[in-house]
């Protein structure tokens, strides 16, 4: 399974949350595109019209572990798909900030 650390994580990458609505709504990473595990094979072209062409995807939910079933489905459909290890946990652990939709200051749940 092609996995990376957050800190390995630039400023730009593609990062895509697998997380449910609630725990999105807590709060997330800016920039992400939101698809909840629940929903993302009815709404896997929502990826790949986001997605870049030619790039990497980093997929995120809580710990890991949601994370990286949809990363082993990408990889699958020959999408450029890496897990990210600890999820959203290590991401705040990190010091990365964690935002509400409204751009306020969030937390993971």
């Amino acid at each position: 399974m092609p996995t990376v650390q957050v800190t390995d994580l630039k400023d730009g990458d593609f990062l895509l949350d697998v997380r449910e609505d609630d725990e999105w709504q807590a709060g997330h990473a800016g920039g992400a595109l939101h698809i909840p595990l629940s929903e993302f094979v009815a709404r896997y072209g929502e990826l790949t019209e986001a997605a870049p062409q030619d790039g990497r995807v980093h997929v995120i939910c809580r710990s890991g572990a949601r994370s990286a079933q949809v990363t082993m489905y990408l990889v699958q459909q020959g999408v450029d798909a890496v897990n990210v290890d600890g999820g959203m946990q290590h991401w705040q652990g990190a010091g990365r900030p964690v935002i509400t939709d409204d751009g306020k200051p969030g937390f993971v749940l």
